[in-house]
């Protein structure tokens, strides 16, 4: 069996799990997710946890049954205590601003990026340059934070741009006059 696709998955008292079919349902305190469930794999719920099966051995049952139960279990994790990414903004002049449900991005481009956030996502920046992505999706908040990262990765001779809380951006020389 799959290492991590055997090992059950604990529910906490304050999520509820529904399995219909081939569809999860996981509704917690952050929210609601869901999940369709790949072909060649189950999940049964048993008390205080679910449990997730395969339909024979051969690779591609045991990588959807190692990557089903990942799955849910982020889902579960998820609507409990919820994922968060942060983001810090490097350069003179670059800030943002959450403004209803978008968020104002101002990146040395010549027009302002508007980006609309996602729902069950909530998005807040402190002091003009550090924003904070948290919701139960942890694919979710991942793809949001990389798209606003998009923008203007950090580039290597300045260092400025959208990065990552902690990234570390490896700089380059530039030019020298012989």
């Amino acid at each position: 069996m799959s290492r991590i696709g055997r090992l059950p998955i604990d529910i906490p008292a304050k999520v509820k799990v529904e399995v219909k079919d081939r569809k999860v349902f996981v509704e917690g305190p952050k929210g609601k997710l869901d999940f369709e469930l790949p072909r060649r794999t189950s999940a049964v719920v048993e008390g205080a946890q679910i449990k997730v099966n395969r339909d024979g051995d051969e690779a591609e049952a045991r990588a959807l049954h190692g990557l089903s139960r990942a799955i849910l279990n982020n889902m579960v994790k998820g609507v409990s205590e919820g994922f968060m990414k942060k983001l810090e903004i490097q350069g003179v002049g670059f800030k943002a601003a959450v403004q209803g449900n978008k968020v104002n991005l101002s990146l040395g481009y010549s027009h302002p990026l508007n980006y609309p956030i996602p729902d069950q996502i909530k998005v807040t920046v402190e002091e003009n340059t550090k924003l904070t992505i948290e919701g139960p999706s942890k694919e979710v908040v991942g793809q949001v934070a990389a798209e606003i990262r998009s923008f203007y990765p950090p580039e290597p001779y300045k260092g400025k741009g959208v990065r990552y809380l902690g990234e570390h951006v490896v700089r380059k020389e530039g030019k020298t006059v012989q």
